[in-house]
This record gives C-alpha cells, structure tokens and sequence, in this order.
C-alpha cells in the first residue's frame, strides 16, 4: 500500500507567523527521503495553509507524484491545468469548516465534475473524487469517468467506542470492495493515524492512503522523516 504524505500543516504553522518557515517543500523532500510514495497538498480557496506558490515549487521539488486537492472551482481547474500535478482529487469545501467534513456530492455535481473531467484528463491529469463509503456516489464516480475515489475515514477515525468503529470499518471495506470490482482505483484518508491505520491498511482493495495531520504532528516531537517511516511501519500487515 502507498502513501502519500500531506504536507498542507507545515504551512498551517508558517501561516501562524506569515513568515517563510517552516517550508513544506523541505518537509516533502524529507518525507520522500523516509518512503513516502508521493506528496499531498490541498491549495484551499481561502489561502489558509498551502499557497500558489507552495504548489509549484512542490510540484517541482519533489522527485514523487504530487496529488493537488482542491474544489471543483473554476480558479481552482485552472491553476491545475497551469501546474499540471499528477493528479488532481476534487474535495468538497465550507470556508468556515476546520478541516473536510465530509465527501463530495458526486450524484448532485454530476455535470460540473464531468465538465471538470473533460478539461483535466486530455492534459494528462488523473482525475479522483473524495466521496463517503457510500455505494451510490461510487457508483456516480465511476459513471462520470473518475480513475480513483478516495474514502473518507473520518467517521471511522472520530469512533471511539469499539462496536461503532467497526461498523464504520465495515462500511469503508465494502464501499472499497465495490468500488475495486467496479474498476475504480481506491485510496483512502482523513484522520488516520498510527494507531488507527492497520485496519485501513488492511483491506486489500485499497491501495493508497493520503495521511498528513497525524505525521505533521508527531514530526513537532521527533522530525519529518522519522513520523513518515513510524507511519509506513504502522501500515504494514500483522503477520500472525
């Protein structure tokens, strides 16, 4: 399983002082140099962490895939065409929220995300939706000619009681499980961390996991490259 390493919380803090550190290039480099498969950023509309300018120097920087989530807004469409990522991941977005609430609402966006499509893919782009484990908006996914879907974990990684936790895991099983016979390539992220991540880790229709505040956060204590390779260690299957 890959992973991609979020690096948008580095910028959170150098926003904090809006001064030039610390850098999220430097932190993708060092996460690369740790075994990440690739790098995540999520240029939001209102500027609050990542910036135009992280973007493309990332873009540039890094020797891995940069995956650019954003929503499906038009300045958005086209500062991907001009930046040209490895893949562009629509994600839905509330200006007041503090993080991603939930998945897109692929079934009520259908046209402007297969307008979104239609302008992406002929440039090279992939083109993938962050949607809930829900076996409709899937299915619209793949209808619409999606490549991936990511799923959205955040209600497995907010459960605390184990009956709840496991309901949602088995939700986010079989809306992979669907969605790979389907034909959709599968990621999965958002709130996973080093002592959530095995189960996710271990549902083999998934093949990538984008996890970044849970690694920034450790990396305050013990360094970038460090919280990446005690990620890449948690996501590994326990042999039995």
């Amino acid at each position: 399983m890959r992973l991609f390493v979020n690096v948008d919380h580095v910028a959170t803090i150098r926003e904090a002082r809006k001064t030039v550190e610390p850098d999220p290039l430097e932190a993708a480099i060092l996460a690369e140099k740790a075994g990440a498969d690739g790098i995540t950023v999520h240029l939001r509309e209102d500027r609050r962490h990542i910036q135009d300018l992280d973007v493309q120097r990332i873009r540039r920087g890094i020797s891995t895939p940069m995956n650019l989530e954003m929503a499906a807004v038009e300045e958005m469409v086209r500062l991907a065409l001009e930046i040209e990522p490895h893949q562009v991941s629509l994600v839905p977005e509330n200006r007041l929220e503090i993080t991603t609430e939930g998945g897109l609402d692929v079934i009520g966006h259908r046209e402007r995300l297969i307008e979104i499509r239609d302008r992406l893919k002929p440039a090279g782009i992939l083109f993938s939706l962050f949607v809930d484990p829900d076996r409709l908006q899937i299915d619209a996914a793949k209808e619409i000619g999606a490549d991936s879907i990511e799923i959205n974990t955040g209600s497995y990684s907010e459960c605390r009681e184990p009956d709840a936790l496991e309901i949602e895991l088995e939700k986010i099983r079989v809306a992979a499980g669907h969605a790979a016979q389907s034909g959709l390539r599968v990621f999965a992220g958002h709130g996973l961390t080093r002592e959530n991540v095995g189960a996710i880790s271990a549902i083999e229709s998934i093949e990538e996991l984008n996890i970044g505040h849970h690694i920034v956060s450790r990396a305050v204590f013990v360094g970038m490259q460090q919280a990446v390779e005690e990620m890449l260690l948690a996501m590994r299957p326990v042999i039995k």
